[in-house]
């Protein structure tokens, strides 16, 4: 009897645990306007590392895992490169020389793409000297570029890269960076348009039509044409189609994919202000019409910004985290939703995350950061610079 009560007593103290807020761990704070998380493993220790632009500092950085153990405190890390309005930045080995790169999007004035490119001798990549910075003259002051996407598009070469944009109504969209023979010489990059839109959220590489090839998901957030929507990779030579999946009109933001019901196919959450998840479901052959509906999430977090799908507590049910912009007051900004009886549930109870610090989220990385084995959540926030960090997730 003593043994059953004293586990009831642990289980009590761990359901009160959880019920608080995670504890959030920093990895940088130096800059301002922390914008993105984007995972690499650059120097080949199974470790995910990332690549930070911080929009208002001016800088880009890389970031080394230090592995489980020293997870906890600030990570090594690099300034890849000093640009403005960096919107996003993603590893990616340009030249393919074996040294990491990184890459570059920067809206506001600089509207340009950037590569940062890596010393070739490893020693030196926590050395910023080591480090240089050119431009893809093809996307200089073209559009406000928002994402960009290592991804082998045509079949020949190297491997290319997708790039995305904001502008009016049309004059955004999402393209492509041809690779050159010589990759190191920028100005033989050549640009493709794919599709137009009016500001691109997400960009996505994944295969939707289960035919071997890699497709692009994509949401576009304003304008009457805002839509989720995939490009098809019809065959080796570039041709791509566009296949509209939902969600048209509204202001669709940072999406996430993943089997939501165990029926083998893939469902897309993404979210929508104010505070809304739209949760389309494919048919069995995606280029017919999907299903929507939504579920809502209560007004103490901020509004809809990002979302993944994954078991956060462990117990087999896949779950849904978001972050949130505008979580100012008392709102929290990071938060998981979980189902009671079926996916299909209306009404999801909300666990909080973060708490009432925050104001600017984005998108979601889960990992096991602490090696503890359950997924941890990485983002970063601009607004009140708490700069890119990780929560601990105290399931065990």
């Amino acid at each position: 009897m003593r043994i059953t009560w004293l586990l009831l007593a642990m289980l009590a103290l761990t359901m009160i645990a959880t019920a608080e807020p995670w504890k959030r761990h920093t990895i940088d704070q130096s800059s301002k306007g922390a914008d993105g998380v984007r995972l690499m493993d650059v120097n080949g220790d199974g470790l995910p590392d990332v690549a930070t632009g911080w929009e208002e500092g001016g800088v880009v950085r890389a970031y080394i895992n230090p592995g489980p153990k020293k997870s906890k405190s600030e990570w090594p890390a690099v300034t890849v490169g000093r640009v403005n309005s960096a919107e996003d930045a993603v590893f990616f080995d340009v030249d393919n020389d074996g040294a990491i790169d990184v890459v570059s999007s920067c809206e506001g004035k600089t509207k340009s793409i950037f590569v940062h490119w890596a010393p070739k001798d490893k020693t030196r990549y926590l050395d910023e000297s080591a480090w240089t910075t050119e431009a893809f003259p093809v996307t200089a002051n073209k559009a406000s570029w928002m994402f960009a996407m290592p991804l082998q598009m045509d079949g020949k070469g190297g491997v290319d890269l997708v790039v995305a944009s904001k502008g009016k109504v049309g004059s955004g969209g999402v393209g492509w960076l041809e690779t050159p023979e010589n990759p190191r010489d920028l100005k033989a990059w050549k640009f493709h348009n794919l599709a137009q839109a009016a500001w691109i959220m997400s960009v996505r590489k994944t295969d939707m039509d289960g035919d071997g090839d890699l497709d692009i998901l994509a949401s576009d957030r304003k304008g009457q044409n805002s839509r989720v929507f995939w490009l098809e990779h019809q065959n080796a030579a570039g041709r791509w189609k566009e296949h509209v999946i939902g969600a048209v009109g509204e202001q669709v933001m940072f999406l996430d994919i993943a089997d939501l019901n165990g029926d083998g196919r893939r469902e897309i959450v993404v979210p929508v202000p104010e505070r809304d998840f739209i949760i389309l479901s494919p048919p069995r052959d995606p280029r017919e019409k999907w299903q929507e509906r939504r579920i809502s999430f209560p007004a103490k977090y901020g509004t809809s910004k990002g979302a993944r799908i994954v078991d956060v507590d462990g117990d087999g049910k896949v779950d849904i985290v978001g972050t949130c912009e505008h979580a100012d007051r008392e709102l929290s900004g990071v938060f998981w939703l979980s189902y009671s009886q079926s996916p299909a549930d209306m009404q999801w109870t909300d666990h909080d995350i973060g708490g009432p610090v925050g104001l600017k989220y984005d998108r979601i990385e889960m990992i096991d950061v602490d090696g503890d084995g359950d997924l941890d959540l990485m983002s970063c926030e601009e607004r009140d610079q708490l700069g890119v960090f990780w929560y601990e997730n105290p399931t065990r």
